[in-house]
């Protein structure tokens, strides 16, 4: 949207709308390539690393994947072990990463690697790093239990040697660069959960409205639709704090502390609605046959992806002053 001279609104837009697909791979792979692996090259890389990666990426061409997370380190992300060492005017990368979305097809990846010995907030740096370079190795396509229908790898790193030019930016400033990233991709998560939750809310009254049972529908149920009154209620809120942490960060705050609570919110609500949804469903909500099954799966890696409940409930926290920075 950058390159188009819109706001982040937009993005946010199309994020909303991807929801109307009925699979959670196919946005969490678009969000992956258009919102989580290419901001960072996009606002700080070199018109050569544009050219190199960005464009084709953008076109479609080229798969991009985002190497943060490490067996040792998903949500806390300083405490990542992977090194690239420089050597003339070469880095040589050892190390590994974990739950790498895309990792399997990817043609490159926009890496995170401590690249001096410093503070864990400033020794870590971005690189661009194709994927088909001698040492890397994508040791398996790891089985899930939602999102199947997207590949997550495991990756190791064994000498693989990247010229120094693909340094995105300044070296030491890759951890930086990944929380604004981080900011933006909770964002993309929260809009593209919205419309699943509300297409499995009016699923519900429709299934329910013609299940009957005791002689009458399952919707005629008080607890039923009042429940779906409240599951109705609570999408809603999400919405406005979300569109609020938006408005906001498209006028240049900082939106950490509301993008973590739209965050910890949607995972809980994806988990809370899915759940309740599919008791109403009864037998047939335990099948393959119907969406609600699948979102049940699917959407539980809101709680997750981009940081564990636990993890956003710290960062709040912290921006209330009740733990430091």
């Amino acid at each position: 949207y950058g390159g188009m001279g819109l706001d982040f609104s937009y993005n946010i837009a199309v994020a909303e709308e991807l929801g109307n697909i009925r699979c959670g791979s196919i946005p969490m792979a678009i969000g992956v390539q258009a919102g989580m692996a290419t901001p960072a090259l996009t606002r700080f890389g070199s018109h050569e690393l544009k050219k190199q990666f960005l464009v084709p990426t953008i076109a479609g061409d080229f798969v991009a994947c985002l190497g943060i997370s490490e067996p040792g380190a998903g949500s806390d992300v300083a405490n990542i072990k992977t090194t690239a060492v420089r050597k003339g005017d070469e880095y040589v990368i050892n190390g590994g990463k974990m739950w790498i979305t895309s990792g399997s097809q990817a043609d490159w990846m926009c890496l995170l690697a401590n690249t001096s010995e410093g503070p864990p907030h400033q020794n870590k740096s971005l690189i661009c790093l194709p994927m088909n370079l001698p040492g890397i190795h994508v040791a398996k396509k790891i089985d899930k239990l939602g999102m199947r229908a997207s590949d997550t790898a495991q990756i190791f790193f064994e000498d693989v040697r990247v010229p120094c030019k693909n340094l995105i930016g300044e070296e030491g400033k890759g951890f930086t660069y990944q929380m604004l990233q981080f900011q933006e991709e909770r964002l993309w998560g929260v809009a593209s959960a919205l419309r699943p939750m509300e297409t499995i809310i009016q699923e519900t009254i429709e299934y329910t409205q013609q299940r009957k049972v005791f002689g009458q529908p399952v919707l005629h149920n008080q607890t039923v639709h009042f429940r779906l009154a409240e599951l109705a209620t609570e999408v809603e809120l999400l919405r406005s704090l979300l569109y609020r942490a938006v408005a906001l960060y498209v006028e240049g705050n900082d939106v950490t502390k509301f993008a973590s609570m739209a965050k910890l919110k949607a995972g809980r609500l994806t988990r809370e609605l899915t759940d309740s949804c599919l008791q109403f469903w009864g037998g047939m909500g335990f099948t393959s046959e119907v969406l609600v099954s699948r979102f049940y799966r699917d959407l539980r890696l809101m709680s997750i992806g981009g940081g564990t409940d636990e993890t956003m409930l710290s960062i709040i926290c912290k921006y209330m002053d009740i733990l430091p920075r």
